[in-house]
C-alpha cells in the first residue's frame, strides 16, 4: 500500500511538473521567438553579463534553506518564520551592496549603461526573499499543481510585458522588466497557495539545525551558478556584448529544451527520494525507475532540438542569429544529460551528503574556470565545444558517489541510460538524411520531427518498452471516467 501510494504521488508529481514545464516551454518558446525579432544581440549581451550576479545573489538569498527544509524529518512553524526572516533580511542586504557596486560591474563590462539596469535587474532577488519559506512548503509537501498554477500565469502576463516595452522600442529594459514582472506574480501565487504565514517573532536558532547541510548547499549552488554563467561572463571580459548576446541566445533555447525534463524530475526527485531514505533497496528501485524515465524523454528531446536547429533559428527568429546554431547543437548534447546529473544529486541530497555535492560543484567549476581562461583565444565555438565535454564527462565522477551510496553501478546505470540514448541517435540520423534533400525549410522540419518521432516511438514499441508502456497506462488510467 504504501509503495502504491508513493508510487502514485510520484506520477501525480511528475504530471503536473510535466504540464507546467510544457506549458512553461511554449509560452516561453513563443515569447522568445517573439522578442528575438524584435530584439539584437547586443540587447541579449547586456542581460547575459549580468546572470551572474543575479544568479549568485538569489543563491546567497536561499541559503539552501529550501532543500534543508525538505530533507528535515519534522518542521515547524518556528522553522520556515527562521528561513522567511533570513532570507527576506539577506536579499535586503546584498541588493544595498550590489546597488552601489553598479559602478565597478559597470567598468568592468566596459558599459555605463549597466548603472540603472543592473540596479533595476537586481531588485529580483529582494522579491525572492519574501518567498523562500512558502516556496520550500510547496515543494517539501509535493504541492506540483499548486506550483504549476504559479509558473503559468507569470509567465503569460510577464511575456506580454516584455514584448509589449520591446515593440515600444524599450530594448533590453523589455527583458529585466519582464523578469521582475514573472518573479512578482510568481510570490504572489505562492503565498495564495501556502497556507503557511510569517509572524513578526524573529528566530534564527533553528537555522543552526539546518545550517550543517544548507550551508554545503548553498557553497554547492554558488558554484553551480558560476558555473552555468561562467561561459557568458567570460565571453563578456575577452569578447563584445554581440557574442554574449549570440551565447546567450543558444543557452536560452537549450535551456528550456532540458528544463522541461529536469523541472519534471527536480520537482520531485528529492522529496521521493527522502521518503525512502531508510529502505536501501526500495531507493534503488526509485532511483533506477527515475532515471530510466529521465533518458526516455531527454535524449530524443534534446537530440531533436538539435536535428532541427537550423531550421528552427532560421524560421522562428530569422537569419540574423544563424550563428547561434552550432552553439546550440553543441549545448543540446550536454542538454541531453543534465536531468540525468540532476537526479544522481537530489540522490546525493535525500543521502544528507551535501558536502559530496559541494565538494564535486566547486571542483568541476574550478576546472572549467581553468580550461575557459587557456581556451578563449580560440574562439567561442572551442570553448562551447569543451565546456560541454568536461560536464558530459563529470558524469563519471557523479557515477561514482552515487554506487557508494545506493550500489548503482555503472553497468546497471549503463543499461538504464544506453538503451534510450542509442535509439534516439539513431531516429535523428535516420531522420537526418531522410529529410537531406528537401531544399523547404518548413517541409524540411516538419519532416525531420514526424520521421525522429516516428522511428524513436516505433522502435520503442518494437522493444516493448517497459516505461512506456508506463506512462501510456498512466494517461489511459487518468482520462477514465
Amino acid at each position: 500500500m504504501a509503495d502504491q501510494s508513493l508510487k502514485q504521488r510520484t506520477a501525480k508529481g511528475l504530471f503536473w511538473e510535466g504540464l507546467s514545464n510544457g506549458m512553461r516551454q511554449l509560452l516561453g518558446l513563443a515569447f522568445g521567438i517573439a522578442l528575438a525579432r524584435l530584439l539584437d544581440d547586443t540587447d541579449y549581451g547586456m542581460i547575459g553579463v549580468l546572470g551572474i550576479f543575479s544568479a549568485v545573489a538569489n543563491t546567497l538569498q536561499e541559503s539552501g534553506f529550501i532543500m534543508a527544509l525538505a530533507n528535515k524529518r519534522d518542521v515547524a512553524h518556528k522553522d520556515y518564520n527562521a528561513v522567511f526572516w533570513f532570507s527576506l533580511l539577506t536579499g535586503l542586504g546584498i541588493y544595498v551592496l550590489l546597488f552601489f557596486s553598479a559602478p565597478l560591474i559597470a567598468r568592468f563590462f566596459g558599459s555605463d549603461e549597466l548603472i540603472p539596469l543592473s540596479r533595476f535587474l537586481f531588485l529580483g532577488f529582494v522579491m525572492s526573499g519574501a518567498t523562500t519559506a512558502h516556496s520550500a512548503y510547496l515543494f517539501r509537501n509535493l504541492m506540483s499543481k499548486q506550483r504549476a498554477f504559479s509558473q503559468v500565469p507569470a509567465l503569460l502576463l510577464s511575456g506580454i510585458v516584455g514584448v509589449t516595452m520591446a515593440c515600444n522600442g524599450m530594448s533590453y529594459w523589455g527583458i529585466a522588466t519582464q523578469n521582475l514582472v514573472y518573479i512578482g506574480v510568481v510570490n504572489a501565487c505562492y503565498w495564495y497557495f501556502s497556507p503557511w504565514r510569517p509572524t513578526l517573532r524573529i528566530d534564527f536558532r533553528p537555522l543552526r539545525e539546518m545550517f550543517g547541510f544548507s550551508s554545503k548547499v548553498l557553497v554547492t549552488n554558488l558554484f553551480l551558478q558560476a558555473n552555468n554563467n561562467l561561459l557568458s561572463t567570460v565571453l563578456g571580459y575577452f569578447y563584445s556584448k554581440a557574442d554574449v548576446g549570440v551565447y546567450t541566445q543558444s543557452a536560452k533555447w537549450n535551456s528550456m529544451g532540458s528544463s522541461l525534463i529536469e523541472g519534471m524530475i527536480n520537482g520531485v526527485a528529492q522529496p521521493v527520494l527522502s521518503t525512502v531514505n531508510d529502505d536501501a533497496s526500495r531507493q534503488l528501485n526509485v532511483l533506477r525507475k527515475m532515471l530510466r524515465f529521465a533518458a526516455f524523454l531527454s535524449f530524443p528531446a534534446m537530440l531533436g532540438l538539435a536535428l532541427i536547429a537550423e531550421e528552427f533559428i532560421l524560421i522562428s527568429i530569422t537569419a540574423k542569429w544563424l550563428a547561434c546554431v552550432p552553439i546550440l547543437q553543441m549545448l543540446c548534447i550536454w542538454g541531453a544529460f543534465i536531468p540525468v546529473i540532476t537526479l544522481y544529486t537530489r540522490l546525493l541530497i535525500s543521502k544528507g551528503k551535501s558536502d559530496v555535492y559541494m565538494w564535486n560543484t566547486i571542483a568541476l567549476s574550478l576546472l572549467q574556470l581553468l580550461v575557459m581562461l587557456v581556451m578563449y583565444p580560440y574562439g567561442i565555438r572551442a570553448m562551447v565545444a569543451v565546456f560541454v565535454s568536461i560536464n558530459v564527462a563529470w558524469l563519471a565522477v557523479w557515477q561514482y558517489f552515487v554506487w557508494r551510496e545506493v550500489r548503482l553501478t555503472p553497468w546497471a546505470a549503463f543499461k538504464d541510460i544506453a538503451p534510450f540514448a542509442l535509439t534516439a541517435a539513431a531516429a535523428m540520423a535516420a531522420a537526418y538524411f531522410l529529410t537531406d534533400g528537401i531544399d523547404n525549410l518548413y517541409l524540411k522540419m516538419g519532416t525531420k520531427v514526424v520521421a525522429a518521432a516516428a522511428f524513436y516511438t516505433g522502435i520503442m514499441r518494437w522493444a516493448d518498452a517497459a516505461i512506456l508502456r508506463e506512462c501510456l497506462n498512466y494517461f489511459t488510467k487518468k482520462n477514465k471516467p
